[in-house]
């Protein structure tokens, strides 16, 4: 199976799509300025205690309060109390971790007004990152994690993942650790350490040690609420999650983020460094690699798949529901049973990948097609198990109620991913009349000469819908070469099926976009429509 990962990097966001025989498995979307994201530390303090709920609230900065529950508190939580008790009263020095391992644990069964005060300063960490109208959910359990192992503050034990199945490297990589590892920390050894040299696991543990002292010295400066540390590059960070020694290609569109992903890989694995490639097209990477029409089809309320059957997903605030239907099968058997079976089959491999590539947690609801002999209904449940097992999230899936129906809780950190795939009218913006689709070409005339000749901008890009910009390019002798001999050359037109039919849009050279969607009729003033332009282009270019 070729796997290939290809990385978009935007403006505002980075979207990482990953690839099986070309067809898209997982897409993750990333905000370059997103805060409160999952991992994040911060300096918080103590808003309310809620017995009721064996929980506190706490202010981070959020719009809302986080939510920490007691459980999430940890039974070490006495010895991270007084640790940061004596870090925030003497900023001059850290203290050891190691002088602090002797506090007894607290009970599983303790109550929030036990251990905690309004008003406390805590170091917390986002377990769950804002869903809905429900703020971020903390825990006191700190950990760093890398790509060999997670360091965990006064833990002071060590685990190694339960997919290594060899016993003598088991032992190895416990034994290695134990030697290597500060009194005071415990170590969660990942899969991805199997076999790594002893240089490997100690330079990544002593990088980890570093990024604790560091933000213990950042926090012991600090006031609540306020960031303590975050993830150098989101990019990397994605990366670490899902990298993949069966990676064929890594195609990254942003030289910089290039650079960061290269280096990463270098480190963990140099004999892959060459897989990252840098993506330098004017077509969008996304459209090159054929992700957006996959998108379009794979978000949507029905997903089509094979033989025309179909499902459709619906999202509540507390679960999502799938529907499975056969639809108009072109090759259905005879035999009705048969036919349910093989639908409900096909149903699930589309429906394990709908949860990983829309990233959806919580209770999933999956309502299949009725099947009246046991054997059949079993052979689904296995077959779901079976498919699901290379899902990265924690899940567990129940056998078929008599109802017919499927129970899923999969693991849920970020919302699910939520694409609309119907496009609003650009040129209406829902009023229901527009300007004739003939006179489109005009506008965009109007568009470049406003933006070579009245703003003096050169060496942009104007993105056009791929039917579109069929049209202006077509024959020999076509518009696009036209505007091309009257402009100077100063600027391409590239195709984009992220676009709606008359949408456009405009990048200067350096990756930012003019907005100029809404000048057009906003006034019959041409003089206010042109200076409109062009103080939004000063705003965006204020060299």
């Amino acid at each position: 199976m070729k796997s290939e990962l290809i990385v978009d990097v935007q403006q505002k966001e980075i979207s990482t799509a990953l690839l099986e025989d070309s067809r898209l498995v997982s897409l993750q979307k990333e905000s370059r300025n997103i805060a409160y994201a999952v991992g994040d530390l911060y300096l918080a303090k103590v808003h309310k205690l809620m017995p009721g709920l064996n929980a506190a609230f706490i202010n981070v900065g959020y719009e809302k309060d986080a939510f920490l529950h007691y459980l999430d508190l940890g039974t070490r939580f006495n010895a991270y109390s007084k640790f940061m008790d004596a870090a925030l009263s003497d900023p001059r020095k850290i203290p050891s971790i190691a002088d602090f391992c002797h506090e007894a644990e607290i009970p599983k069964t303790g109550t929030i007004t036990d251990v905690l005060t309004a008003g406390k300063n805590l170091l917390v960490q986002i377990a769950k990152e804002p869903i809905s109208s429900k703020g971020p959910r903390l825990t006191t359990e700190v950990s760093f994690t890398g790509r060999y192992m997670i360091l965990i503050p006064f833990a002071d034990k060590i685990n190694v993942s339960q997919k290594i199945k060899s016993t003598e490297e088991k032992l190895r990589l416990r034994q290695l650790i134990a030697s290597i590892k500060p009194k005071g920390f415990g170590v969660i050894v990942r899969t991805s350490a199997e076999g790594r040299r002893v240089a490997d696991l100690n330079n990544e543990l002593r990088a980890l040690v570093k990024a604790w002292e560091d933000s213990v010295t950042k926090l012991q400066r600090s006031a609540a609420p306020s960031l303590i540390y975050e993830e150098e590059s989101r990019a990397v960070g994605v990366i670490r999650d899902i990298f993949s020694t069966s990676f064929e290609n890594i195609h990254v569109n942003d030289a910089e983020t290039f650079t960061q992903i290269q280096n990463y890989v270098a480190l963990i694995a140099p004999e892959m460094k060459d897989i990252v490639k840098l993506y330098t097209k004017d077509t969008p990477i996304f459209d090159n690699f054929g992700i957006t029409r996959q998108i379009k089809s794979s978000f949507g309320k029905t997903v089509s798949f094979k033989s025309g059957a179909y499902i459709i997903i619906e999202h509540t605030e507390a679960l999502h529901v799938i529907d499975v239907n056969s639809g108009n099968r072109s090759k259905a058997s005879n035999d009705q049973e048969t036919n349910a079976l093989d639908v409900n089959l096909k149903a699930a491999d589309e429906i394990a990948r709908q949860l990983r590539l829309r990233d959806m947690g919580g209770i999933i609801v999956v309502d299949f097609i009725d099947m009246a002999k046991a054997e059949h209904r079993q052979a689904l449940y296995d077959h779901m198990r079976e498919i699901m097992a290379s899902d990265r999230a924690r899940h567990n899936i129940l056998p078929l109620s008599k109802f017919g129906l499927m129970q899923i809780t999969r693991q849920r950190v970020r919302p699910a991913l939520d694409i609309h795939t119907s496009e609003s009218c650009p040129s209406c913006y829902g009023k229901g009349e527009i300007q004739p689709s003939l006179l489109f070409t005009d506008t965009l005339y109007e568009k470049l000469d406003l933006l070579v000749n009245d703003l003096g901008i050169t060496n942009f890009k104007m993105y056009l819908h791929p039917f579109v910009d069929a049209y202006i390019k077509k024959g020999l002798f076509s518009v696009y070469s036209k505007w091309r001999r009257n402009f100077g050359r100063k600027f391409k037109i590239v195709a984009d099926e992220s676009l709606a039919y008359l949408q456009y849009k405009v990048i200067d050279s350096s990756g930012k976009e003019i907005d100029l969607k809404e000048e057009k009729d906003v006034s019959s003033n041409q003089t206010k429509k042109r200076a409109r332009a062009k103080n939004r282009s000063k705003e965006e270019n204020p060299e």
